[in-house]
C-alpha cells in the first residue's frame, strides 16, 4: 500500500480539503499520515525523511505572493532529498495559489477545489497508483466498476466538419470529465456511409459530422487517446445496420451500439426500410454486437416518447427491448431514461415512469444479461433561452439521481439553440455532475409517496397488458415478442401507437392522448381514460 504524507503548509490552519482528500486516500486503501495546519518547514522536510512517502500533498489558501515564496523555498529543499525524484508531489488549495502551483511545473496533480468527489478518487484510482502508467478500462463494464459508485459521464460531439470535431474532442479528453465520448455523424454519414452515391452533399454537416471514410473514425478516435482515455462509441446508422456496427467494433472500439428495434425505418423516415424489413435487419444488428461482446442499447422506449406515446405504452416498449436484447443474447445492456419527455410531464410523473420501467427491465437480469441505467434530459423539453435551460438540465438530472444511474448522458444547456462545444460541453458536465453530488448525499425514496407508488404499480399493469396482447397476436411464433413478423403486426394493427404518428403509412397514428395530472393518458373522444384493456379488446 502506498503512503501519503498531507501537510498545510507556512501559516496556514485551513485544514478542511487536505482533512477531504486525505479521508478519500484513506478509503482508497493509502496509507495516510496527516500533519495538520501551519506545518513549519523544518517538521515537514524532516517528516518526509522520516516517512519515506510516495506522495507529499501539501495546501496553501492564503495567497499566491506568499505560497510563491514559501513554494521556492520547499522545492530548493526538497532537492536535497536522497531520491526525491521517485517523490510526487500534489498540491490543493484556492484558485489563485493553484495557479502558482500549475506554473511551477512541480506538482503531478493540481486541485482548486473545483473539482468534483469522483474526480479525486479517479485520479487516486488511476495515476497515482499505476505510477503514471494510464490504466483507465476500456470496457463499458470494466468502466463503470472503475468508478464506481459515481456514475459515468457521457456527452456527444458532432461538429460542422470532421477537422472540428477532432480538435474539440481532444480538448474533451484533456479535461477528464467525461467517461464516454459519443460521436455524432451527420444524417448523410448515418443513412449512406455505405452507398455515398446517394448522399445530398448540400446537407453536408447536418446534425452531426460528415465522417465519410473509416478513417475518419480512426482519427476521431485517435483524438480522445489522452486525458482520460474515455471510451467512445457512435450513433448508429439507419441502414446496414451490421456493416455500421463492425466498422464501429474495428474503428472506435464502439463502446456500446443504439440500435433499435422499430426505428430508422418508414415509421420516422429516417431510412427507406420498410418496417418489416427494419425489424429483421435491427435484430440482426443487436444479435451480432452481442456475439461480439459489444454492449447494446435498444432505444425504442424513448423514440415512442418522443412521438407523444401515452406513459403505459413506453413503459411497455422499454421492457420489450429488453426481453429482445436478452432473447437475442445481449449480456450488458443499456436502458436510457429519457426525463423530461414527452414534454409538461410532473416531475412526480417522470419519475414514476421511470421507476415502473427500471422494476420490469430490471426483472429480466441475472447472470446472463446485467442491465445498466443511463438518465438523461429529454431535448424537446429544452427552452431556447440558456439560463432557463440550464434550469432545467440541472432539475432534472438531480431528481434522475434517485435512478441510481451507471452513465449520466448530459445534454448541454446550449443544445436547443446551438450544436455544442468543448465549452458548453465542458460547463454542462460541471452542473450536472454537482447535481448528482448533491443528490447522491441524501434524496427522500420517492416510492414512499402514495401517489408515485401506486402510479408505478398501474403503469406497470398497464404496460404488461400490452405485452399479454402482442403475445397471444400470434398462433404460429414459438416467442412473439422476438418474432419480426408479430412486432410488424403489432405496429400495423395498433396495439402499439402514438398520437405522434399521424398520417403515417405503416402506423394507425389514431390513439388519443391527453396530458391529465402531469401524467400521459390515453383517452376516448370525451377525454375520459382508458384502461389497455379496454384500447386492446377490439384488435
Amino acid at each position: 500500500m502506498k503512503k501519503i504524507l498531507g501537510a498545510s503548509i507556512g501559516s496556514d490552519v485551513h485544514t478542511a480539503g487536505l482533512f477531504n482528500f486525505l479521508n478519500l486516500a484513506r478509503k482508497e486503501g493509502y496509507v495516510v499520515i496527516n500533519l495538520g495546519s501551519a506545518v513549519p518547514m523544518d517538521l515537514l522536510i524532516k517528516k518526509i525523511e522520516e516517512e519515506r512517502p510516495e506522495i507529499v500533498s501539501i495546501s496553501y489558501r492564503l495567497g499566491e505572493e506568499s505560497f510563491e515564496k514559501l513554494l521556492k523555498e520547499f522545492i530548493n529543499r526538497i532537492e536535497n532529498i536522497p531520491d526525491f525524484k521517485n517523490l510526487k508531489f500534489i498540491f490543493g488549495g484556492t484558485v489563485e495559489t493553484s495557479e502558482i502551483a500549475r506554473k511551477s511545473n512541480f506538482f503531478q496533480k493540481v486541485f482548486d477545489g473545483s473539482e468534483e468527489e469522483d474526480e479525486i478518487v479517479l485520479f487516486l484510482r488511476g495515476k497515482l497508483k499505476e505510477d503514471e502508467t494510464i490504466n483507465y478500462p476500456q470496457s463499458l463494464s470494466e468502466r463503470i466498476n472503475f468508478k464506481s459508485p459515481y456514475p459515468l459521464i457521457r456527452h456527444h460531439i458532432g461538429l460542422q466538419t470532421v477537422e472540428e470535431t477532432i480538435v474539440e474532442i481532444e480538448k474533451l479528453a484533456e479535461s477528464e470529465l467525461l467517461d464516454i465520448i459519443s460521436l455524432a455523424p451527420d444524417q448523410n454519414c448515418q443513412q449512406h456511409f455505405f452507398d455515398q452515391d446517394k448522399m445530398d452533399h448540400k446537407q453536408d454537416g447536418a446534425g452531426g459530422a460528415p465522417l465519410r471514410t473509416k478513417n475518419d473514425f480512426i482519427e476521431m478516435y485517435k483524438a480522445s487517446r489522452r486525458g482520460n482515455y474515455p471510451l467512445v462509441r457512435c450513433y448508429s446508422g439507419t441502414t446496414h445496420i451490421l456493416e455500421f456496427s463492425k466498422l464501429l467494433k474495428e474503428s472506435i472500439n464502439n463502446a456500446w451500439a443504439a440500435i433499435p428495434i422499430f426505428w430508422y425505418s418508414e415509421l420516422d423516415r429516417r431510412s427507406e426500410r420498410n418496417l418489416l424489413d427494419a425489424i429483421k435487419e435491427n435484430m440482426e444488428g443487436i444479435k451480432w454486437n452481442a456475439e461480439n461482446k459489444v454492449p447494446v442499447e435498444i432505444n425504442d422506449s424513448h423514440q415512442w416518447e418522443l412521438r407523444y406515446a401515452h406513459d403505459s405504452l413506453t413503459v411497455a416498449t422499454a421492457y420489450l427491448a429488453a426481453y429482445v436484447a436478452k432473447k437475442i443474447g445481449v449480456r450488458w445492456y443499456i436502458q436510457q431514461y429519457m426525463m423530461n419527455t414527452p414534454p409538461k410531464l410532473s416531475p412526480k410523473m417522470d419519475i414514476a415512469k421511470a421507476i415502473a420501467k427500471l422494476e420490469l427491465v430490471e426483472s429480466l437480469k441475472d447472470e446472463t444479461f446485467i442491465p445498466y441505467r443511463m438518465v438523461r434530459t429529454g431535448l424537446l423539453s429544452f427552452p431556447a433561452d440558456p439560463n432557463s435551460a440550464i434550469g432545467q438540465l440541472v432539475s432534472s438530472m438531480f431528481y434522475a439521481s434517485y435512478l441510481q444511474p451507471h452513465i449520466i448522458h448530459v445534454v448541454s444547456y446550449c443544445e436547443a439553440m446551438r450544436r455544442a462545444t468543448s465549452k458548453e460541453i465542458i460547463e454542462s458536465v460541471k452542473m450536472v455532475k454537482r447535481a448528482n453530488t448533491l443528490a447522491n448525499q441524501g434524496l427522500p425514496d420517492f416510492l414512499s409517496d402514495p401517489v408515485i407508488k401506486e402510479r408505478v404499480s398501474y403503469l406497470k399493469e398497464e404496460a404488461m397488458t400490452i405485452i399479454d396482447k402482442i403475445k397471444n397476436f400470434s398462433s404460429n411464433a414459438k416467442d412473439p415478442l422476438i418474432d419480426p413478423e408479430t412486432l410488424y403486426l403489432a405496429v400495423k394493427k395498433g396495439i402499439l401507437d402514438a398520437t405522434g404518428l399521424q398520417g403515417n403509412s405503416v402506423a394507425k397514428g389514431e390513439i388519443k392522448v391527453d396530458l391529465i395530472n402531469g401524467a400521459y393518458e390515453i383517452v376516448d373522444e370525451n377525454g375520459r381514460v382508458i384502461r389497455e384493456k379496454e384500447r386492446l379488446e377490439n384488435i
